[in-house]
C-alpha cells in the first residue's frame, strides 16, 4: 500500500495535479444550515459568571428535531459564556461569532464523570472513570464546530493544580472530544487552556481540523493539542499549536485494551502546521499505540522551541505497530533532539498486560528536513532487542547542532538507509542505498524528487 500511495502522490505532483490525500474528502461540509437559533434565546447570559450549561443542553435538545430537515446551527454571539460539559447532536453546527468565548467551569461538579474508553481500560491518568469533555459528541454524524475566530477556553489552571498536587479522583477532561462519530469538522476557532487535550477524536472517521489556533502555557502539565486516537481519515491543516506537552499526538489504545479493541489510527494527512511543545514533542506517535498507527503523510511543517521535533514512542507490552509513515518538507528550529524513536517509553495501565506483546516500528521515512539550533542531538533511535525498528529512511536532511558534541546520533536495535544526511547518521542507518530491498529509500527519493517539481 505504501508503494501505491507514494507512486500516486508522486505522479499527481509530476502531472501538475494537487493531491490532498484525506484533506479533500469533505469539501461540502461547511454549507449553511437551514435552521439557526442563538444560545441567548434559551436564557443564556454571556457575563462570564452565569452558568449556562442548561441553556446549551436545552438548545441542542431543541435542535435535534431538525436533524432530518437539513440540520441546524447553534449561534453563540459575542460574550463570555460560562458552562459545564454538554453534548452535541448530529447534523449540527456550533458557530462562535467573533468575540464569543465559551468558558469551561472551574467547578468539577459541572463536569460529568463517565466510563473509561474501552481501548484504554481506565482513565489515562488515574484508574477508573474520567471527566467528560467540555464539548463532546457520541455516535454522531455531520457535526461542525466553527466560527469567526471565536474562542473556547477551558480555564484549565485549576485542573493543572489539582493534577500536580495529586488531588484528582478521576482523569482530567478535554476541551472537545468526539467518540465513534463520522464527518466531523473543527475550524476557524481559538482553543485555550485545555485541562488535558484540546481536541480528541477517538473511534472516528472523516475528521477535518483546519485553521485553528491552540495554546496552553508552557508549564501546563501534559497538555496536548490535537490527538487523533483510533481514527481513520483525518486531515489536520493550517493550524498553529503551542502546548505544554505534545502539539499533535497520534494514538490508538493502551496495551491489552488497545489490542483487544483493535482499531488503528490510519489514513492521516497533516500539512502546513506550526507546532511548539515545551516538554514533549511537536509531533508524536504513541506511546499508546496498541491498535496500530499507519499510512500517515506529514508535509510542510514548522517545528520549533520544543523538547523534541518528531518522536515515536512505544514499549514492550504495547503490541501494535507504527508503520508506513512519510514526513517531508520540515523546518525544525531550537529543539533539544530533532528525531527520536524509543522502544522503552511509557507506563502500563495495570499488571494484566502481556510483556511478550512486542510493537513493530517499520517503514518510517524522514526527508527534506532543515534543522537549525538543534541543541543536543540530531537523532536518538533506541529499538527493542526482540523487535528492532526497521526501514528507517533518512533522505536530504541537514541539521545544525549547537552543542558541539561529537555524538550527534545514537542508535541501537535499529536499521535503515540514508542519503544526503548531515551530520552523518550512525552506521545502523547507513545501509547501501543501492540495495533493491531498501524499498523505503527508493520511495523516499521518488517522493523527494516529485515534491521539488
Amino acid at each position: 500500500m505504501l508503494v501505491v500511495l507514494l507512486l500516486l502522490l508522486a505522479l499527481s505532483k509530476i502531472n501538475g495535479e494537487e493531491s490532498d490525500g484525506q484533506c479533500n474528502y469533505n469539501k461540502q461540509t461547511l454549507q449553511p444550515r437551514p435552521h439557526s437559533v442563538s444560545i441567548s434565546e434559551f436564557g443564556a447570559v454571556g457575563d462570564g459568571k452565569t452558568l449556562n450549561t442548561l441553556a446549551f443542553q436545552n438548545a441542542i435538545f431543541y435542535l435535534k428535531s431538525f436533524a432530518d430537515k437539513g440540520g441546524a446551527q447553534l449561534y453563540v454571539p459575542p460574550g463570555r459564556w460560562l458552562t459545564g460539559s454538554f453534548s452535541l447532536t448530529s447534523h449540527l453546527t456550533l458557530f462562535l461569532e467573533k468575540g464569543a468565548i465559551i468558558l469551561g467551569s472551574q467547578d468539577p461538579n459541572h463536569w460529568e464523570v463517565v466510563d473509561p474508553l474501552p481501548s484504554y481500560g481506565r482513565g489515562i491518568e488515574l484508574p477508573g472513570g474520567r471527566y467528560r469533555s467540555l464539548i463532546n459528541g457520541y455516535n454522531l454524524q455531520d457535526v461542525v464546530i466553527t466560527g469567526d475566530n471565536g474562542t473556547i477556553d477551558g480555564q484549565g489552571s485549576v485542573w493543572w493544580d489539582w493534577f500536580s498536587s495529586h488531588s484528582l479522583n478521576y482523569s482530567r477532561p478535554h476541551l472537545v472530544e468526539f467518540v465513534d462519530s463520522e464527518t466531523v469538522v473543527v475550524s476557524n476557532l481559538t482553543f485555550l487552556n485545555a485541562p488535558a487535550y484540546s481536541i480528541h477524536p477517538v473511534y472516528c472517521s472523516g475528521v477535518h481540523v483546519h485553521n485553528i489556533s491552540v495554546s496552553t502555557p508552557s508549564d501546563s502539565p501534559y497538555t496536548n493539542g490535537i490527538v487523533p486516537d483510533s481514527s481513520d481519515g483525518v486531515c489536520i491543516e493550517d493550524c498553529t499549536i503551542s502546548t505544554g506537552y505534545d502539539a499533535i499526538s497520534l494514538k490508538s489504545g493502551w496495551d491489552e485494551y488497545g489490542i483487544a479493541y483493535g482499531r488503528p489510527t490510519k489514513n492521516v494527512h497533516i500539512r502546513r502546521v506550526d507546532l511548539q511543545s515545551s516538554s514533549g514533542s511537536s509531533l508524536a506517535f504513541g506511546s499508546e499505540m496498541s491498535g496500530g498507527i499507519s499510512d500517515v503523510l506529514v508535509e510542510q511543517v514548522h517545528l520549533y522551541n520544543s523538547h523534541s521535533g518528531i518522536e515515536f514512542r512505544t514499549t514492550k507490552g504495547r503490541g501494535g505497530y507504527i508503520k508506513q509513515i512519510i514526513i517531508s518538507d520540515v523546518v525544525i528550529k531550537n529543539v533539544f533532539v530533532a528525531f527520536s524513536a524509543s522502544g522503552h517509553c511509557g507506563s502500563h495501565p495495570d499488571d494484566k498486560y502481556d510483556p511478550n506483546a512486542l510493537p513493530v516500528l517499520d517503514h518510517i521515512s524522514l526527508q527534506n528536513v532543515i534543522g537549525k539550533k538543534i541543541r543536543v542531538a540530531a537523532g536518538s533511535f533506541e529499538g527493542i532487542q526482540e523487535s528492532p525498528f526497521t526501514s528507517i529512511c533518512l533522505f536530504n536532511i541537514s541539521l545544525s547542532i549547537t552543542s558541539g558534541s561529537p555524538t550527534t546520533w545514537e542508535c541501537s536495535n535499529v536499521s535503515g538507509s540514508s542519503d544526503l544526511v548531515f551530520p552523518e547518521p550512525c552506521p545502523e542507518l547507513q545501509s547501501s542505498k543501492s540495495n533493491p530491498s531498501s524499498a523505503c529509500f527508493a520511495l523516499s527519493t521518488l517522493y523527494g524528487k516529485a515534491s521539488a517539481l
